[in-house]
């Protein structure tokens, strides 16, 4: 397996075509599918789904990951020998949505400040961002997963508090003596793998189905409470003394998060790794 090849290979993924990923790398199409075509043959696998967008294959997820960790030592090494003056690398990372809305921001902040660095963000459910860090697509992540996958480093960030809330409108809309009729009510979801309401359900002991609106998207899924479109779980943080939307019961979902890394000697990923550790351990409970 070559270099190039590995690049290609990573390149194809990110970008999500040949043509795009020849234009990444500096080279034809034609030059990018025949780098995949021989680092298949190299390893006798297909690598690459060929669908819009490209993605790796089972087979392709080791070599995926092969590459990334590549680029990170190759980026090290340089960074050593004082061969990256006034380069950026690309740090590509997975972070749950709501994260992201919130305590994820002052990272940004610091990241803003190096001139080494640009940040690619993979938005997925915290219970599914470690399978992109298991497949080589990103190089660390904000799960939900306390346990490190092999050759992976993970550290606790904190728990983020969810807590039932509904509009005002919604709740006469649904009342059932001093609350509301939990099997009836609308139940707001960011997607389809966003299974937090129903765990609060389960706890509560209720073996409800009530009708589910999806809304993937973290600032309007708030949104969408506040308006009575249905109830739905928001972050403590995201509630102020002056908003209208009413607790529906004293539950509450804590939601503890890790960030994982591969376990590679590159300094920009210590170095992101301490920022998005100090944020969260902030903001964080």
């Amino acid at each position: 397996m070559q270099t190039e090849q590995l690049r290609a290979l990573a390149a194809v993924v990110e970008a999500g075509t040949f043509e795009a990923a020849a234009r990444r790398l500096g080279v034809t199409p034609s030059a990018v599918s025949q780098r995949i075509k021989a680092l298949e043959s190299a390893v006798g696998r297909v690598l690459l789904t060929r669908s819009v967008p490209c993605a790796a294959t089972a087979a392709g997820e080791p070599v995926l990951r092969l590459a990334r960790q590549f680029e990170a030592l190759l980026a090290e090494c340089r960074h050593e020998l004082g061969l990256d003056r006034g380069e950026r690398s690309t740090l590509r990372i997975a972070v749950n949505a709501d994260s992201l809305a919130s305590w994820f921001q002052t990272v940004f902040a610091e990241v803003a400040g190096w001139n080494d660095v640009d940040l690619q963000l993979v938005v997925e459910d915290q219970d599914r961002t470690l399978d992109r860090l298991r497949s080589g697509d990103v190089l660390a992540a904000v799960t939900g997963a306390p346990h490190p996958l092999s050759g992976c480093r993970v550290s606790p960030l904190g728990s983020i508090r969810y807590l039932p809330m509904a509009a005002p409108t919604l709740i006469e809309r649904f009342r059932r003596g001093h609350g509301i009729d939990w099997a009836i009510a609308p139940m707001l979801r960011f997607g389809p793998d966003d299974a937090l309401q129903q765990r609060l359900l389960d706890r509560r002991g209720d073996a409800l189905a009530p009708p589910v609106v999806e809304v993937p998207d973290a600032s309007a899924y708030a949104a969408a409470v506040r308006a009575g479109l249905g109830w739905g779980l928001l972050m403590e943080s995201q509630l102020t003394e002056a908003d209208e939307v009413i607790r529906l019961s004293r539950d509450h979902l804590d939601v503890p998060l890790f960030w994982h890394s591969w376990r590679v000697a590159d300094p920009l990923l210590a170095r992101l790794t301490d920022a998005v550790l100090a944020s969260g351990r902030q903001a964080l409970r």
